[in-house]
């Protein structure tokens, strides 16, 4: 990275995701000022701060709301929320639902090493149970957020998985999310070397195991069964649903004209019109 000065401890997941983010982007041509990233507060959050993109940096667990909105004002862009397990399942857990709901066409990259990072090392709603950290130091009681499971439950559009130590197939996977057309989420496994000794690079390695290639993320009930799997992690594609409308194109102000809201001429005697109406008692 040169001479910038990286907020992420050496042997960090990060650095893996974001050489495959870069290397997605790259191939397939994603021009820097028609890409919009939006993250969140974590250590997975920086990583705009090393991107030549537009950049939107949200409160904690606030990231998906400002990505739907950029999305629907300007449909040409490319957008991708960004963020860790913490603030993208637990602060911003209910926004997760909501954008499974609406499918705006966004790319939703989630950095899982579960565990709170930027906050030195509590559980996060992705942390397996009898986790010890300084916090639940009897180990954490609470069954893990299964994200991917909730995904195919809520029939997302696309809901894939990948783990950072195979950097081309998490870059193939970014590249498959970004030409899919509705919300697409992307999580991947990422060791925090620092705050997690137990979820390590090994451990990872082995509980997660690839997708067969005859598998078929069409049928949603294998996926959920594949989702739910109490004995490994699957890696791949699990999930899609390419039919499904996305929320930009059922917003009433583009079913005539595709031009987006940003880029239109503000008429003002029509806005006059709709002030003073909605002034009348």
């Amino acid at each position: 990275m040169g001479d910038i000065d990286m907020a992420w401890c050496p042997g960090c997941g990060n650095f893996g995701i974001l050489k495959a983010l870069e290397k997605a982007l790259a191939e397939m041509k994603v021009a820097p000022e028609g890409l919009v990233m939006v993250s969140g507060i974590g250590q997975a959050a920086k990583i705009p701060h090393y991107m030549k993109c537009n950049a939107f940096n949200g409160l904690h667990g606030r990231a998906l709301p400002a990505a739907v909105a950029i999305k629907a004002a300007n449909p040409r862009l490319v957008v991708i929320a960004e963020s860790g397990d913490g603030d993208m399942y637990g602060e911003g857990g209910n926004h997760f639902l909501a954008t499974i709901r609406r499918n705006p066409d966004i790319t939703n990259i989630i950095h899982n090493n579960m565990v709170y990072g930027l906050t030195k090392g509590q559980a996060s709603p992705t942390s397996q149970r009898g986790f010890v950290t300084p916090v639940q130091a009897g180990g954490v009681i609470l069954e893990p957020f299964n994200p991917i499971a909730v995904a195919v439950a809520l029939d997302a559009s696309f809901v894939a998985r990948s783990f950072i130590d195979d950097v081309d197939m998490t870059k193939e996977i970014i590249k498959k999310a970004l030409s899919h057309r509705g919300y697409a989420l992307v999580d991947i496994f990422q060791p925090c070397v620092s705050f997690n000794k137990t979820n390590t690079y090994k451990w990872f390695k082995d509980h997660t195991y690839y997708l067969e290639d005859s598998y078929n993320p069409g049928d949603r009930v294998r996926a959920f069964e594949k989702a739910v799997d109490p004995t490994k992690f699957p890696l791949g594609v699990i999930y899609t649903n390419p039919k499904k409308a996305t929320f930009e194109g059922n917003l009433s102000v583009y079913t005539q004209d595709s031009t987006p809201i940003i880029l239109r001429k503000l008429n003002l005697k029509k806005l006059q019109r709709f002030i003073d109406r909605k002034r009348r008692p």
